[in-house]
């Protein structure tokens, strides 16, 4: 390992345990800036992506401070199941979105199955939360697809025009049958390839299907990757980088294709000089995907954010990708890439930066990119990730 490798692992698990609470993990290093925003919260997807990482530290405040955060995150679940986007215990505070955060219930529910496969398995009174939260989603699946729907701008990237049927939040919801072994997975893996890659000749047998794949199929360019979002006769072909990789990573692709994905990746620079930037191609005022929520703040203007902006924790991801495929050099490089950005700003941990001048945004001391780095180096040195495609 070397000594900028050494030094980022160190960094990451200091960062980590000065982000711990009596309650859990917060998103960001505490700060005025941070507290306004609410990035001194426990978020349920935060607390997801980190707590594998947390877990494969070897550090045991960091695994007990994941399984904290799950804790304090379902004694907040909504009577229907549902967990919420965030809470802030010490005011008694959680927050479900405007109209339902769909990734925060599958990445809590990811996160209490990882653990349990490592050998941490959740409290006796968190198993009722846990079939809740699975009955929850189940509800969202479309009972002939077999995928979750969801209304605009309701994951990770919030302020995002992705609805109906989205790559990430589908990726994951394949990932949450596999781990729970649910039924109807195969029904699932038949209509995520067909619907988020409509392009192949096999002609589905379910009509609504097949028109959902006619509006694609008359209005974009086929390309190698798959769409960010399906919903009626709107879609979206500006590559999402995230979707993209957990597609790869847990998700129902077929072998054959993975490989023309991560080329196409590369070939459009998504890792240069950081990994990742998290959209191939960033929405601009003059598409019929712009909506005017991304102005707010003049925070998702393009290249910024979510809309091509360069986010390190994705980065981790990205790593673990290439690994995948069996591009050891490639992720090895990529990894050391991460290292760098992480250092940026004195070890900064930076939110996110722009996709095109690098300019950092967004937070200092991101809790989900220590973790996310944490768990790509463990991945490098062949550490078993619970489901995880190989």
């Amino acid at each position: 390992m070397t000594e900028l490798l050494a030094s980022a692992r160190g960094e990451a698990i200091r960062l980590l345990r000065a982000n711990l609470g009596p309650h859990g993990l917060a998103a960001a290093s505490p700060g005025p800036q941070a507290a306004e925003r609410r990035y001194t919260a426990i978020f349920a997807r935060d607390a997801g992506v980190c707590a594998l990482g947390m877990a494969l530290s070897g550090d045991a405040p960091l695994l007990e401070g994941a399984r904290t955060s799950l804790r304090t995150l379902g004694a907040h679940q909504a009577d229907n199941g549902q967990i919420p986007k965030y809470v802030q215990p010490e005011a008694a505070d959680s927050d479900f979105w405007y109209v339902g955060c769909i990734d925060a219930t599958l990445w809590w529910l990811i996160a209490l199955r990882q653990l349990e496969i490592l050998g941490h398995p959740p409290e006796h009174d968190l198993r009722p939360r846990m079939e809740r939260a699975l009955q929850w989603l189940q509800c969202q699946e479309h009972p002939r697809l077999c995928l979750v729907q969801q209304n605009e701008a309701s994951d990770w990237a919030d302020i995002m025009p992705r609805s109906g049927f989205v790559l990430y939040s589908n990726a994951l919801w394949y990932y949450v049958k596999r781990l729970y072994d649910l039924p109807r997975q195969e029904e699932t893996a038949y209509h995520f390839n067909h619907l988020f890659f409509p392009f192949t000749a096999h002609v589905p047998e379910y009509r609504r299907l097949r028109l959902l794949q006619d509006y694609v199929r008359a209005g974009e360019v086929q390309r190698d990757l798959y769409l960010s979002f399906v919903n009626f006769a709107v879609w979206g072909g500006e590559g999402d980088v995230f979707g993209n990789l957990l597609a790869l990573l847990v998700g129902p692709v077929a072998a054959e294709r993975r490989g023309r994905i991560l080329d196409r990746l590369v070939e459009v620079g998504v890792a240069d000089p950081y990994p990742v930037r998290v959209t191939c191609e960033p929405i601009g005022r003059d598409s019929a995907l712009w909506r005017t929520y991304m102005e707010r703040h003049a925070q998702n203007l393009e290249w910024q954010y979510h809309n091509g902006g360069v986010w390190p924790f994705v980065g981790g991801f990205w790593v673990m990708a290439l690994a995948a495929d069996g591009r050891r050099q490639a992720a090895e490089q990529a990894l050391h890439s991460l290292a760098r950005a992480n250092a940026s700003g004195d070890w900064g941990f930076q939110e996110w930066f722009h996709g095109d001048n690098l300019r950092p945004g967004g937070m200092r001391g991101q809790s989900w990119n220590a973790a996310m780095f944490l768990l790509a180096q463990a991945h490098l040195a062949e550490v078993e990730i619970p489901g995880l495609n190989r």
